[in-house]
């Protein structure tokens, strides 16, 4: 009996180590805004590809050596990039991106945390946004593109500039909703992909439509990646019709039309 079955346990074990070799490890270089999306898709996407997601968390901007510019700068290896979509313009521009691999992925909206426990204020109009911004203790915003329309436009469009800007603060790096857990400021806004996730916190909602600030999410290739295919694969799978439903479910938007026009040159 082993005489018979020794060939056929050879060949499955064969066929073992051909299917590992096979299997690429893809490298994702994401900012937080997709984060959640990719974390759920993931499993799909290794369970259909055969392939392994290996995430690397950092903004689509700002100064900290965890930006993925700066990581990209400083010879850090990706396969793929997913961020803000001007950043990513601002990559395919210095020649990081293979040429025609962009691909738009999801919009997304800026929403308002409180501390669990805390009153929840009203910001379903403009005036309700602005009177709770007024009587607030401490605003918290993030160093990335929701928080340069926050601190560089949205202030100044409810006419609160002068009187919040003490008040207001910058987060960098983390979740603007985890300082907000700590106590650390009153309110924070962020892209609402972001904010829900985090524990300690209640979601208050979206900006105002006629405030509001929709941030796209793109995805690409990078020009030096050493799995192209793989990665363009994991692309479309997460532009796919059958993604949506947890594009949706994490806070984002299906894209429907091209690239928002941005609403000032200072959202970079």
């Amino acid at each position: 009996m082993q005489k018979i079955y020794r060939p056929l346990f050879a060949t499955l074990v064969l066929l073992s180590v051909s299917t590992g070799a096979m299997a690429k490890e893809v490298t994702v270089m994401m900012s937080g805004g997709f984060k959640a999306a990719l974390e759920k898709l993931t499993p799909q996407f290794e369970a259909k590809s055969g392939d392994k997601i290996i995430l690397v968390s950092g903004p689509s901007m700002g100064k900290t050596p965890q930006a993925i510019p700066a990581r990209l700068a400083r010879g850090e290896k990706a396969d793929v990039v997913i961020m803000v979509g001007d950043a990513l313009t601002n990559l395919e521009k210095d020649n990081w991106i293979q040429p025609g691999s962009r691909v738009e992925l999801a919009d997304s909206p800026i929403g308002m945390v409180v501390k669990q426990g805390d009153p929840k204020p009203n910001i379903k109009q403009e005036a309700d946004l602005r009177k709770t911004l007024l009587q607030a203790k401490s605003i918290a915003y993030s160093d990335s593109a929701s928080g340069l329309y926050i601190s560089n436009q949205l202030f100044k469009k409810l006419g609160i500039e002068d009187k919040v800007k003490e008040k207001a603060h910058k987060v960098e790096r983390i979740p603007v909703a985890s300082e907000v857990a700590k106590g650390k400021y009153a309110i924070g806004f962020q892209q609402v992909s972001e904010l829900l996730p985090v524990p300690g916190v209640t979601f208050i909602g979206e900006l105002p439509e006629n405030v509001q600030y929709i941030t796209r999410f793109a995805g690409a290739v990078i020009l030096k990646a050493e799995h192209r295919q793989e990665g363009k694969a994991l692309l479309d799978f997460l532009s796919s019709a059958q993604a949506q439903d947890i594009i949706r479910a994490t806070g984002m938007r299906t894209v429907k039309t091209a690239p928002p026009v941005k609403q000032s040159d200072t959202v970079q």
